[in-house]
């Protein structure tokens, strides 16, 4: 049914943990509510350093967020928001159409994590001018 690496990454995630001094985070759920991701991101100048999820779901789902962190890590974040589902199959090998939702919520909770490290970012902003005025 699943792929050798799919049924790999998920006995045996590599990135799966929290993140502590994380600067970024994001959360989703499935349509379902069978699936939960968060994912824990540390980014320093625009770049990822490190990164860590925890995810309640199915085998694609955990493998395809283990996937996802590999490809992400060490990008700068407008590189990391270019990484799609397709990148993540190519590695995972087939994924069953009735699993595509667990791959787009591997893309789409990326995409929420870094929008919480530019509004993390802003709040410290007006922080700074504050104290500076």
């Amino acid at each position: 049914m699943y792929s050798k690496t799919i049924m790999e990454k998920f006995q045996n995630p590599q990135n799966v943990g929290v993140l502590r001094g994380a600067n970024a985070v994001g959360q989703v759920r499935g349509d379902s509510g069978a699936d939960m991701m968060k994912l824990y991101l540390q980014i320093d100048n625009m770049k990822i350093k490190e990164v860590k999820f925890k995810a309640f779901g199915c085998a694609v789902a955990i493998s395809t967020l283990d996937v996802m962190c590999d490809l992400i890590v060490n990008k700068s974040v407008d590189d990391a928001l270019q990484v799609s589902e397709k990148d993540v199959s190519k590695i995972l090998g087939e994924i069953p159409e009735y699993k595509k939702g667990c791959m787009a919520l591997t893309e789409e909770v990326v995409k929420v994590a870094i929008q919480d490290y530019f509004k993390r970012q802003e709040k410290e902003a007006k922080k700074a001018l504050k104290k500076a005025r």
